[in-house]
């Protein structure tokens, strides 16, 4: 090509890419932003709220403070830092695409050198640094934006109520969890288990169950299962990265589709939110709507079957496939060394010398655990639902706001779980586990009180290192939020308008959000109040007749909430799956990379089921084969793909 083509090209482009000429032009002022080049009667929005702008001189007028700030006009985004004081370089833009950089730097670091504290740490400066404008010469910025990542978002994310209650509660339960292990009830139960798991297939089985029973929780759920069976598994000689495999995938899979779970009042909350934008359903609840999406529900269902598929033919794939067989022919359990070299650090958890190996003194505690954490949701759920009822009962009692709640038994069931603090339920559950464990070693004289409250700091220092990774993912969401990453992946794959089209490419947005940010939940936030609305007039837009629309929305409702999960678990700054590697004593890169494989299997043909569900019409007979015909798939998949693992039958 000749050299003035190539020049001209190379404009067009470099014109493009900063949207010189054609996009409005923004400066700062000491009011806020003026812009200049905008359309008459514009509307702008801030940090995705709608802002008024005052016409001034020939352009507008935007009050603002310092700090990242996110400008939408009609349909172009621009993201910007405003600096204080003054001066020509007090506003700087941010190119969008730069706020995907800090989680992938994160998860790339983790994946390439097994080490996520500092990988998550790296991700976290780098995100301060363009959180901050870029701005090397600011007191030296990148020092800046090192000194920021103490004392602004590590410090922030611990200013939450929410992730000091997750702190707290999974202290407290390593606390339970090492008294439990050192006054030989532990043992006990695993004596027990051995009646049941007799060889690594039952094992595996047992812990399947215990992950399913415990389905109303998903944090509970993993360090209840973790914990109690990684010493069963062990004996069989399950490696610790299936056992952690296997916890993951019971636990946010079971707690997002089941009726009465900790995550139905935030699913509810985020529905609602964008059903009030929708007039076809004035007059549905948000749980009548939970309740019709779930015919679509193809990725939990096809992943607690992919588990059983594993157990029952005894195959595996993949890396978990070499983890399975290094477990089984060495006896070592967990591959990475330094996890072995962590080991002299901590404290003994072994049964104290002499002590009765009684399962009841493990079983009360745990079950004391799933009991309160059930009394603690009904107790704060009555208690908020009192408040708002139009005709309140004359006492507060249980019996009675129940009677004053409308509806029958699952309605109100649901009512009362989703207006539930699940954080003050965990926390009065696993404060009476840590109790219940102390009175039941003490007053069998077990160990005395010193003994036994040196056993549960020894907990304490086991969980740790689980609460460091868990800070700095916090910290990391914070850039991630900050810097508006899941608008950048909004925009990048938000725009295929097909009816056909938008479960598949939702589904991939929702996981790849998930993905970058760790949480689930934040996902359901940031796209439930999108996609709800954009679903329905891409349907009307297209003339589709209004149940086939609804039917539609119930999918894409159903996708949000899949593939929200599938990049949860994919995700090595996910809470959950800090937490699985936790309580299993895998660690945790080792648990990523032998999941990735089987949880990417299972969302491609669960996204597959979705997609043909609104090309088939949907309906409860079409989701139902098509759920059938996916969990046959699943199974010559394990069949064909998968190496049988020598077991004892």
């Amino acid at each position: 090509m000749p050299l003035p083509r190539l020049t001209l090209l190379f404009a067009f482009l470099l014109c493009s890419w900063s949207g010189i000429g054609a996009q409005p032009r923004v400066t700062a002022t000491e009011e806020g932003l003026f812009i200049q080049g905008a359309d008459a009667g514009a509307t702008f929005e801030l940090n995705g709220e709608a802002v008024l702008a005052t016409a001034v001189d020939d352009g507008w007028l935007i009050p603002v403070e310092s700090g990242v700030q996110l400008l939408r006009m009609e349909d172009h985004t621009e993201l910007y830092h405003l600096a204080d004081g003054s001066g020509p370089d007090r506003l700087r833009r941010i190119p969008l695409w730069l706020s995907i950089l800090p989680p992938l730097i994160a998860i790339g670091l983790a994946l390439l050198f097994k080490e996520v504290i500092i990988s998550l740490f790296a991700g976290i400066w780098v995100g301060a640094f363009i959180a901050g404008g870029l701005r090397f010469e600011a007191f030296l910025g990148v020092i800046k934006a090192l000194l920021d990542t103490v004392d602004t978002y590590l410090i922030n994310s611990l200013n939450d109520a929410g992730h000091l209650s997750v702190i707290v509660f999974s202290l407290l339960i390593g606390g339970m969890v090492a008294i439990i292990s050192r006054n030989g009830g532990m043992a006990g139960v695993v004596n027990r288990m051995t009646k049941y798991a007799t060889n690594p297939r039952r094992g595996q089985f047992v812990t399947w169950l215990l992950g399913v029973a415990i389905f109303f929780d998903d944090y509970a759920n993993t360090l209840i299962v973790g914990n109690t069976m990684r010493s069963v598994t062990d004996r069989f000689r399950i490696s610790r990265e299936k056992l952690a495999y296997i916890v993951d995938s019971t636990a946010a899979p079971v707690a997002s589709v089941a009726f009465i779970t900790t995550w139905i009042g935030a699913e509810l909350g985020y529905i609602g939110d964008g059903i009030e934008q929708v007039e076809h359903f004035a007059n549905t609840t948000p749980y009548a709507v939970f309740i019709e999406s779930l015919k679509y529900s193809y990725y939990p269902i096809f992943t607690l079957a992919f588990i059983l598929y594993l157990i029952y033919q005894r195959r595996d794939f993949g890396p978990m496939l070499t983890a399975e067989t290094r477990a089984r022919t060495t006896g070592v359990l967990k591959a990475t060394a330094l996890e072995t070299d962590a080991v002299d650090d901590q404290e003994d958890l072994d049964p104290i010398p002499g002590a009765p190996l009684r399962a009841r003194n493990a079983v009360i505690p745990v079950l004391t655990v799933v009991v309160m954490t059930i009394v603690g949701l009904f107790d704060t759920g009555l208690n908020s639902l009192a408040g708002g009822l139009e005709n309140p009962p004359a006492s507060s009692d249980w019996g009675a706001v129940w009677g004053a709640l409308e509806g029958g038994f699952f309605a109100k069931l649901g009512l009362t779980i989703g207006a539930a603090d699940s954080y003050v339920a965990l926390l009065w559950a696993s404060m009476s586990g840590v109790v219940v464990a102390l009175v039941l070693t003490v007053g069998q004289r077990i160990m005395n009180i010193a003994q036994t409250i040196g056993a549960l700091t020894a907990g304490f220092k086991a969980m740790f290192s689980a609460v460091m990774i868990l800070t700095l993912a916090w910290a990391l969401a914070l850039t991630t939020e900050e810097l508006h990453t899941a608008t950048f992946l909004v925009e990048l794959l938000g725009d295929a308008l097909n009816p056909y089209l938008l479960q598949p490419v939702i589904f991939v947005l929702a996981a790849l959000i998930s993905f970058s940010t760790g949480s689930s939940w934040s996902t359901m936030a940031i796209l439930y109040p999108i996609a709800i609305p954009l679903t329905w007039t891409v349907a009307m837009l297209s003339g589709w007749a209004e149940p086939d629309a609804a039917g539609l929305l119930y999918n894409v409702i159903s996708t949000v909430l899949a593939a929200s999960v599938l990049g949860d678990h994919c995700s090595p700054i996910s809470d959950t799956t800090i937490l699985s590697s936790l309580a299993s004593d895998c660690h945790h890169i080792d648990h990523v990379r032998t999941q990735l494989p089987y949880a990417l299997t299972v969302g491609a043909v669960a996204m597959t089921a979705g997609f043909l569900s609104t090309v088939l019409g949907g309906g409860w007979l079409v989701c139902l084969s098509l759920m059938a015909g996916g969990l046959v798939l699943l199974y010559f998949v394990v069949k064909i793909v998968g190496r049988t693992m020598e077991m004892d039958d």
